[in-house]
């Protein structure tokens, strides 16, 4: 199972989280991101216009989580480097127990830094 981990800004829409999970070059099974994100409007219509669910995270589950990008804002807000790295590597996991989880794109952002995404693959036990 492949799993896009969504990050964005207020401002974002539906175009940015499309081309933020373009850049990533990969297809996926499902979209995950913290409860803020994973309701918010923007995200459910994309979600709803590429037909995917979305694994709904809380922050705890993300927390600690050891990501391949930094920043110190997010580090800051939600105690891991990436956002969207954090939360493809917990959604990927989601619901599997004992399931390990490997990040296959890391965080890429769009032009106008308004959307991220990254992409992590479940491993079975």
């Amino acid at each position: 199972m492949k799993v896009a981990g969504i990050g964005f800004r207020a401002a974002a829409t539906a175009a940015d989280l499309q081309a933020a999970l373009a850049l990533t070059g990969e297809h996926v099974d499902a979209l995950a991101s913290v409860a803020e994100k994973a309701g918010a409007p923007v995200m459910q219509a994309f979600a709803r216009s590429i037909g995917l669910p979305v694994i709904t995270l809380r922050e705890q589950d993300i927390a600690g989580e050891q990501t391949l990008t930094c920043s110190p804002r997010i580090k800051a807000r939600f105690g891991t480097g990436s956002l969207a790295e954090a939360a493809a590597l917990a959604g990927a996991r989601h619901g599997a127990t004992g399931a390990r989880a490997r990040l296959l794109a890391p965080r890429v952002v769009t032009a106008d830094g308004l959307a991220t995404a990254a992409i992590a693959e479940r491993l079975e036990p």
